[in-house]
């Protein structure tokens, strides 16, 4: 993963897929089109993952009454899905990657040539899965959603205790869904940047786009948000997600804003010379 100066763009697919892999090839045709780096999902092992007391609760889902055990495995893609994704992520011209739940889900990621491996909120205290992750000799990402900075803090050095060697960068993220726009905080993008003085990003679960867009003013280099596509699909992750067209126009927004920054010097620019020549005495 070389982001260099641009802005590397993550759509979080997830489990937004609902089991079938034609809604995630769709998908990922949404990701390339609207110009997305990568496309991202979400592993677990659900006997591991999912615990004992819930197993057998039963849920009503699109698919009949079943238990939460069940479910976990129907919206789970194995083995054969996966290499199947990594064979049309391949053709499109567009990565994947994925955050593993366990360490179960970690080793079977690292079967497969992905440019990173991704933390999510909600593991960023799991230390031995950040431990084992790091020892991957991938990238790291990781979100820092309903986190302290100690706990970030203790997130980090078990990297670099790990391995000193391990490439990582940091997300901030409100881990609300749907994040209120005054819980954001974006100046927190300052704070972490300045603290661990690495890249750091925004993962953004909001309902509009012009935050997450405003987001590389503060020194995002990485955009992370969960796409759909249909905000009243199945799934507790649609309604904070992006539809098509929304993600048409916040890659557009981002790629637009990261090229009127500039470099901060002022100077009079090519365009500006003849202007210059005319109206000046």
């Amino acid at each position: 993963m070389s982001l260099n100066n641009k802005i590397y763009i993550i759509a979080e697919i997830g489990i937004n897929h609902n089991g079938s892999l034609e809604i995630a090839k769709q998908l990922i045709d949404i990701a390339k089109v609207a110009g997305c780096d990568v496309v991202k999902f979400q592993k677990r092992n659900p006997d591991v993952c999912v615990p004992e007391h819930q197993k057998q609760i039963m849920r009503d889902t699109p698919w009949g009454r079943m238990s939460y055990l069940d479910y976990k495995y129907k919206v789970e893609f194995d083995k054969s899905d996966y290499d199947e994704i990594n064979l049309y992520c391949k053709s499109k011209g567009i990565d994947w990657s994925a955050s593993p739940w366990d360490i179960d889900s970690l080793n079977f990621l690292n079967e497969y040539d992905i440019p990173f491996i991704k933390i999510p909120s909600a593991l960023l205290t799991d230390l031995e899965l950040i431990k084992e992750s790091a020892k991957s000799n991938k990238e790291l990402i990781i979100s820092t959603g309903m986190s302290t900075l100690e706990e970030v803090d203790q997130a980090v050095q078990t990297i670099k205790d790990a391995n000193s060697n391990c490439q990582y960068s940091i997300l901030h993220c409100n881990s609300s869904y749907p994040a209120p726009i005054e819980d954001l905080n974006l100046k927190c993008i300052n704070t972490l940047q300045e603290r661990y003085q690495c890249k750091v990003g925004y993962s953004g679960h909001e309902f509009g786009l012009t935050t997450t867009i405003a987001s590389i003013c503060m020194g995002a280099s990485i955009i992370e948000r969960h796409i759909t596509l249909d905000r009243t699909m199945w799934g507790t992750d649609q309604m904070c997600s992006v539809e098509p067209q929304g993600l048409i126009k916040l890659v557009r927004g981002i790629k637009e804003l990261n090229l009127a920054l500039g470099d901060g010097k002022k100077k009079v620019t090519e365009n500006e010379i003849e202007i210059r020549k005319k109206l000046r005495k």
